[in-house]
C-alpha cells in the first residue's frame, strides 16, 4: 500500500498496489523528480520526490504493483513500454517489433484526437499539473460564417507554422525580434517568443468557469478576476489575439475545447466583470456556425479536428511542439524558439544557491510555461489517408469490447456496411442465429463472438465466461459458467434489497444489484467467486429500482425506478451524483453511451436523452401507429463509433415487437411559445450573451430534437402480418464494426440485422426521416 501526503491539508491517500494500472516517470519544474500513477478506478496522482529518490520509488512501486498493465489499448501512452514511438512505420517493423502509438494512427487506427492525447502522455504532459498540462492546436480559422465547410482549405489554421507565424505583419515583428537581439549579459540566447503557448494561467483562463480552475486562477492573480477585456470571453477574439493582434500571445488550446462543452457556459453565474465598451462577460461567444450551442460547438469542433485537411497536415503540427522543430536549427528556420528557460536542461533548480534567484526561476517555470519532452528527432510520418467510402477503425473508450489489433492493422471499415448508413438496405436473418431458453436479457460482442443470456443473468467481464443469476425463490445469488451452464457457487442471505429486480457487473470484482427495497447494494467479489462482501449501501430512491446499469470508461452508475426517477451515482466514490426527473412513469430501461457519457432512460413509450452532468437533450413519445396496443420501451442501446457523427442512432426495442431507430438533429425552428412547441419535448437553446457575430440568428430557434429514422419489424412485430410468432423486444446489441444489429426477444430468440448485397433485399419499414410530429404520422413504405 502505498501512502500520498498531504502537508497542507494534513491528510493521506491510500493507494493499494493492486489497484495500480499504470506508473510513470514525470518532470516538476523541468525536473526529472516526478512520478504518474493510474488506477483502475480511473483515479491517478502525480507525486513529487526530493531529488535522487524518485527512480527508487518508480522500482519499489512497479515491483510491488502486481496489476500494472501493458496493453497499446488501454495505456495513457497507446503503445507497450517496449515500443519506441519512433520508429520505422512499413511492415518489416511492424513484423518484427512491439507497434508504436505513431503506426498506429499513421494506419488509422486510432483517432487525431486519441493520438494527441498519447503524444502529450508520451512527452510528459499531465492533467494533474497546470504548468504542464495537455496542449491541442488552434485548427480553424474562420469564425464568422454561418455555415463551416470542413473541404474549404481557406477555414483552417496553417498547421506548418506556429501560431506567431499565422501572418506575415506579426512573423516579421517576430523575426526582428529575434534577429536584433542583444544581452549585453549574455546570459539569454535569443528567441522568437518571450510567452509560452501553454501554462498554468492559459489553462485556468480558458477554464476560468468551472471549478476548482476558477479557484486555481483567482490564486494565481491575487484574489480576483482580471480586467474583463482581458479575460477569455469570445472564440473568435481569443483566436484573433492569439494569430494576430496580441505580440505577447501565442496560446494554443486544451483538449477540453473538443469534448467538454460545459467549460463554455457560466453555468456558475460568475461575476466576471464588464468590458470597457459595455457588454458583460457571462457565457463565452462562439461562432455563428455553433448556432449559439456550446454542445454543437464541440461536436462540430471535434469532426474539424478529424477531417480530411486536418488528418493531412497534423504531422506539421507535431513537428513544431513535440518534433525536430522544437530546437536547435529547425526551429530557427521554422520560427519557432522560445525563451530558454522554457526547455528542459536549461535551468537546474538545485543547483541555484542564491535564494532569489532560485525563487526567481521556479516562478518563471511556474507562471510562463515548460516545453513538452521532445519525443520525435525527425520529421513526423503523415498519416495515409483511406478511400472516400472507408473510414479506419477508431477505437472507442469501451472497456467491454476490446478492439481487433492485428498484426496488419485493423482493416478499415466500409461505409456501405454500417447498418445505420445504409437503413434503407437492411436485412435480417431468416433464421434466430441463436435461441435461448427464456427472453433474452443481454447481448454483448466479446472478441469475435456473440455472447447472450436469459433475462435475470449477467455476464462478468472481462472473459465473460461466467455469470451471475437472480431471481431465485430463495433470493439467492448464484454464480454459473456460461458453456456449460453449471452452477459454480450460491451465495444466499442478499436480503437488503428485498425482491432483486436487476443487477450490474462492471468489473470482474465489482457487483451491484437493487430491488424492491430501493437501495442499491454493492458487493465486492473474490477472484474465485466464492466470497461476496457488502461494501456500500446506495440510498436515493423511494421506490423499487426497476433498471439498472455501470459504465467503467465514465465511472458512473445509473438507476432507474419506480418513483419516476433516475438517479447519477459515481461508480469510483460510490456517492450520489444528481438526480434526472421528468419522466412519465415506471423507468423500464436506461443505458449509457460508452464513447460520449450521453444517457438515455425509457419510461413507458417515452426516450429521454441526457448528457453525462444531467442536462435533457432531448425527448421524444415513441408511440407510433396501431394506439390499441402496448408499445411500451423494455430496451435501449446506442451506437458508438464516430462520435461527432450525426448519423448515429439511439436504438429502442419495445413491447409491440418493433424496435425503432432515431438519431438527434439540431434543427431550426421560427421561435415561438405555444403549447403544440412546448410538447416536442425537447431542450431548447436560450443564449443569455449576444455578440454582433450572431445577430443574424436571433431570429432563429434551435432546439435538439429526435428524430425517426426507420422501424424493424420482420419476426417480432405484433402488426407484421407474416410473423407467426411475433414478440416483445427485450435485448439489443450492436457489433463492434456496426456492421450488424442484434435484437433479442421474449421467446428467446436473437435475430441479426445487416446490409443486404443487394437494395432488392430490404426487410426494413422504411420512414422520411421526417421529425416524428404530435400526430405520429409518417411517410413510410413497406417492401
Amino acid at each position: 500500500m502505498l501512502l500520498k501526503w498531504s502537508q497542507n491539508i494534513r491528510q493521506s491517500s491510500k493507494i493499494f498496489y493492486e489497484d495500480i494500472r499504470e506508473i510513470h516517470k514525470r518532470r516538476y519544474l523541468l525536473q526529472p523528480i516526478a512520478l504518474e500513477i493510474f488506477c483502475g478506478n480511473g483515479q491517478n496522482y502525480l507525486l513529487s520526490f526530493p531529488q535522487k529518490v524518485r527512480n527508487k520509488v518508480f522500482q519499489k512501486v512497479s515491483s510491488m504493483a502486481t496489476q500494472i498493465a501493458d496493453n497499446a489499448q488501454q495505456s495513457v501512452a497507446g503503445q507497450k513500454r517496449t515500443a519506441h514511438v519512433e520508429q520505422n512505420t512499413g511492415l518489416l517493423s511492424s513484423l518484427i517489433g512491439e507497434t508504436s502509438v505513431t503506426q498506429r494512427w499513421v494506419r488509422g487506427e486510432i483517432s487525431n484526437f486519441q493520438y494527441l492525447m498519447h503524444l502529450n502522455s508520451l512527452a510528459g504532459r499531465s492533467y494533474n499539473d497546470l504548468m504542464q498540462y495537455p496542449v491541442f492546436p488552434w485548427i480553424l480559422a474562420n469564425y464568422d460564417s454561418t455555415v463551416l465547410d470542413l473541404h474549404e482549405p481557406a477555414n483552417f489554421r496553417d498547421l506548418s507554422k506556429p501560431m506567431g507565424a499565422q501572418t506575415k505583419e506579426r512573423l516579421d515583428q517576430f523575426l526582428k525580434r529575434y534577429n536584433d537581439w542583444d544581452d549585453p549579459q549574455g546570459d539569454t540566447p535569443p528567441y522568437h517568443y518571450g510567452t509560452h503557448y501553454s501554462s498554468a494561467m492559459i489553462v485556468c483562463s480558458y477554464l476560468i468557469r468551472l471549478e476548482p480552475f476558477t479557484q486555481h486562477f483567482l490564486r494565481l492573480q491575487g484574489g480576483h478576476f482580471d480586467l474583463a477585456d482581458r479575460m477569455f470571453h469570445s472564440i473568435k477574439e481569443a483566436w484573433h489575439s492569439a494569430s494576430r493582434q496580441n505580440m505577447a500571445d501565442v496560446k494554443e488550446l486544451i483538449p477540453e475545447f473538443f469534448y467538454l462543452p460545459e467549460f463554455l457556459e457560466n453555468s456558475n453565474s460568475f461575476d466576471l466583470g464588464t468590458k470597457q465598451n459595455g457588454e458583460i462577460l457571462n457565457h463565452v461567444v462562439l461562432p455563428p456556425w455553433a448556432k449559439n450551442d456550446p454542445r454543437e460547438f464541440i461536436r462540430m469542433h471535434r469532426e474539424a479536428l478529424e477531417c480530411d485537411y486536418v488528418s493531412r497536415h497534423l504531422h506539421l503540427w507535431i513537428d513544431l511542439i513535440f518534433g525536430y522543430k522544437q530546437q536547435g536549427q529547425a526551429a530557427i528556420n521554422a520560427v519557432n524558439v522560445f525563451h530558454h528557460l522554457f526547455y528542459e536542461g536549461n535551468v537546474d533548480i538545485y543547483n541555484i544557491e542564491d535564494p532569489l534567484q532560485k525563487n526567481a526561476a521556479i516562478g518563471f517555470i511556474n507562471n510562463f510555461g515548460q516545453i513538452p519532452k521532445q519525443i520525435f528527432r525527425k520529421q513526423h510520418p503523415a498519416k495515409r489517408m483511406t478511400p472516400t467510402k472507408q473510414f479506419s477503425m477508431l477505437v472507442d473508450v469501451s472497456p467491454l469490447i476490446p478492439p481487433q489489433s492485428p498484426i496488419g492493422g485493423t482493416p478499415a471499415i466500409n461505409y456501405d456496411k454500417i447498418f445505420f448508413y445504409n437503413l434503407k438496405y437492411l436485412k435480417s436473418s431468416q433464421l434466430p442465429i441463436k435461441e435461448l431458453k427464456g427472453p433474452v436479457g443481454s447481448i454483448i460482442q466479446h472478441e469475435k463472438n456473440m455472447l447472450s443470456v436469459e433475462q435475470n443473468k449477467i455476464l462478468i467481464p472481462k472473459s465473460y465466461n461466467r455469470y451471475v443469476t437472480w431471481g431465485c425463490a430463495d433470493n439467492s445469488l448464484r454464480v454459473g459458467c456460461y458453456d456449460s451452464d453449471k452452477t459454480y457457487h450460491v451465495w444466499e442471505n442478499i436480503d437488503i434489497c428485498g425482491d432483486i429486480i436487476c443487477c450490474t457487473c462492471p468489473s470482474s470484482k465489482l457487483l451491484i444489484i437493487a430491488g424492491t427495497s430501493s437501495v442499491l447494494s454493492v458487493y465486492n467479489m473474490d477472484a474465485k467467486m466464492k466470497k461476496l462482501t457488502l461494501k456500500q449501501t446506495l440510498f436515493g430512491h423511494s421506490d423499487a429500482v426497476t433498471a439498472l446499469t455501470s459504465s467503467s470508461a465514465y465511472n458512473i452508475i445509473i438507476s432507474g425506478s419506480r418513483d419516476q426517477t433516475a438517479i447519477i451515482w459515481d461508480l469510483a466514490r460510490l456517492t450520489y451524483v444528481r438526480q434526472l426527473v421528468g419522466h412519465m412513469g415506471v423507468i423500464a430501461a436506461v443505458c449509457i453511451n460508452e464513447l460520449t457519457g450521453d444517457i438515455a432512460t425509457c419510461s413507458g413509450t417515452w426516450l429521454h436523452i441526457w448528457s453525462i452532468n444531467g442536462h435533457q437533450l432531448a425527448v421524444v413519445n415513441t408511440s407510433m401507429g396501431s394506439s390499441d396496443r402496448m408499445q411500451q420501451i423494455l430496451c435501449v442501446t446506442f451506437s458508438s463509433i464516430r462520435e461527432w457523427d450525426t448519423k448515429n442512432v439511439i436504438i429502442t426495442g419495445s413491447t409491440d415487437g418493433v424496435v425503432r431507430l432515431w438519431s438527434i438533429e439540431f434543427i431550426s425552428k421560427a421561435p415561438q411559445h405555444s403549447a403544440e412547441e412546448l410538447s416536442t419535448g425537447a431542450s431548447k437553446v436560450k443564449p443569455e450573451v449576444k455578440d454582433n457575430n450572431v445577430q443574424s440568428l436571433e431570429t432563429v430557434h434551435w432546439e435538439r430534437t429526435l428524430i425517426f429514422r426507420t422501424e424493424l419489424t420482420l419476426h417480432t412485430a405484433y402488426d407484421h402480418k407474416i410473423n407467426t410468432e411475433p414478440a416483445s423486444i427485450t435485448a439489443l446489441a450492436i457489433s463492434k464494426d456496426h456492421y450488424t444489429l442484434y435484437v433479442g426477444d421474449a421467446r428467446g430468440r436473437i435475430y441479426s440485422w445487416y446490409v443486404a448485397e443487394s437494395p432488392f433485399a430490404n426487410q426494413v419499414r422504411v420512414s422520411s426521416g421526417l421529425a416524428l410530429q404530435k400526430t405520429n404520422k409518417c411517410s413510410s413504405m413497406e417492401l
